[in-house]
């Protein structure tokens, strides 16, 4: 929407098996900004009603989903997990999804607290935001013509 004051927002997860990370894009469409980290439960559905009332609570027009390809670029079983979850949260919450390449954010995004001077155990509790905050931000440079890494394209 160019010349308007607001741009689609989005939703980034860094889904995990343990944890998501959470980040949304501001109301200019410029930067990702950390949300929380979401606890996983037992139950998969669960997630996916929580993550589907935040992309309605934040009025986003996409989800971003971290695609966890092996180096390579290859499908790794972790990966099609997260592609089956991911299809299942664009279906529930009737949002497209964007499918994005997440190789080595984790590792970047522990870099990044650690140059903080982040102690290493506070680590988990905000790695998994700060990877979907990178995971965000590098889809939104890539939608403006500033990124380099690029997506898997949409799914579901």
């Amino acid at each position: 929407m160019q010349g308007s004051s607001s741009a689609p927002r989005y939703l980034a997860l860094d889904v995990g098996s343990k944890r998501i990370g959470v980040a949304v894009s501001d109301e200019l469409g410029l930067t990702a900004q950390p949300v929380l980290t979401l606890e996983r439960r037992r139950n998969a559905r669960e997630d996916l009603r929580s993550l589907a009332r935040l992309a309605r609570r934040f009025g986003v027009a996409g989800i971003v989903v971290g695609n966890p390809l092996h180096l390579s670029g290859e499908v790794s079983p972790r990966a099609a997990k997260t592609q089956a979850f991911a299809a299942e949260l664009g279906e529930l919450a009737g949002l497209p999804i964007h499918l994005w390449d997440e190789r080595l954010t984790t590792r970047e995004a522990h870099q990044i607290l650690y140059e903080a001077g982040k102690a290493r155990q506070e680590h988990r509790r905000v790695v998994d935001q700060v990877a979907a905050t990178l995971i965000l931000q590098s889809f939104l440079d890539e939608k403006r013509g500033t990124g380099s890494r690029g997506g898997t394209g949409p799914c579901g």
